[in-house]
């Protein structure tokens, strides 16, 4: 079984961010696979070590990228591409990083694909069903549990409030949602195979890409961060005096009633 992932480089929102000249500055950030990426990653090498087959990871970026590419392939990936675009594209977005990736994966062989249900960085959810919509297979986001049985595929999907069980077929493309496993740390004998791991590296024009084909189709006017949160106000007193406060300050500052 043919098996991709499509994985992000995408900063960790545990470390400070800070934005100069309305990006975020890498400077000083940490870099991680995004996470949901990591659920796929470690769904692929499952599927993978129960019907048999190679994963192979997936993303475009620049040479930075390279080190999370490494790092599924320590997971256990067997081989990983590098679509850089560092010297072609000064901005991208959904679309963007949709079409380069389906242009890829049309000349491949393709069993499965799967990627993260979101990045943590846009959240907009769009790479993985582009991608599918593009290949012309079917998709299903948000998924919790995934069964292969020959081509028949079984797929729980995680929907507001509950779970929604699919039946469909392969070649398929899902997104990967929290619960779906629980992915695996590197290991010391993997972090050493990796290295030995092929990794190969394309440009656009290996894919026959030229930049207008690829050219982004939403702009960024604005990034921001969100405002400092003011410390809470503890009352203090009866109940019927910081009930009475309560109303005051929501009247009065808060501005809600």
């Amino acid at each position: 079984m043919n098996i991709y992932v499509l994985l992000k480089r995408t900063f960790d929102t545990e470390e400070k961010i800070s934005i100069q000249n309305g990006r975020i500055a890498e400077d000083g950030a940490e870099f991680i696979i995004n996470p949901y990426d990591e659920y796929a990653v470690e769904e692929a090498i499952q599927v993978r070590d129960n019907h048999g087959g190679d994963v192979t990871v997936i993303t475009v970026g620049g040479e930075e990228s390279e080190k999370q590419l490494r790092t599924a392939l320590a997971m256990g990936a067997d081989k990983a591409v590098l679509i850089n675009t560092e010297d072609d594209l000064d901005h991208g977005d959904q679309f963007t990083t949709a079409t380069i990736l389906a242009q890829y994966l049309k000349d491949q062989e393709v069993d499965l694909i799967l990627a993260g249900n979101v990045a943590i960085d846009g959240g907009s959810g769009q790479v993985g069903p582009r991608v599918a919509e593009q290949l012309d297979i079917p998709f299903v986001t948000t998924i919790t549990k995934l069964e292969i049985a020959g081509e028949t595929v079984t797929v729980t999907r995680d929907v507001e409030g509950d779970s929604e069980v699919i039946e469909t077929s392969l070649p398929l493309l899902v997104t990967a949602q929290q619960g779906l496993n629980e992915p695996r740390y590197p290991s010391l004998p993997g972090i050493m195979k990796a290295k030995k791991k092929p990794l190969e590296e394309l440009e656009l024009d290996d894919l026959d890409l030229e930049e207008e084909d690829v050219e982004a189709k939403t702009k960024t006017i604005e990034m921001y961060l969100p405002p400092k949160k003011e410390a809470g106000r503890v009352l203090e007193g009866d109940v019927a005096v910081q009930v009475s406060e309560l109303v005051q300050l929501l009247r009065t500052e808060a501005k809600v009633i």
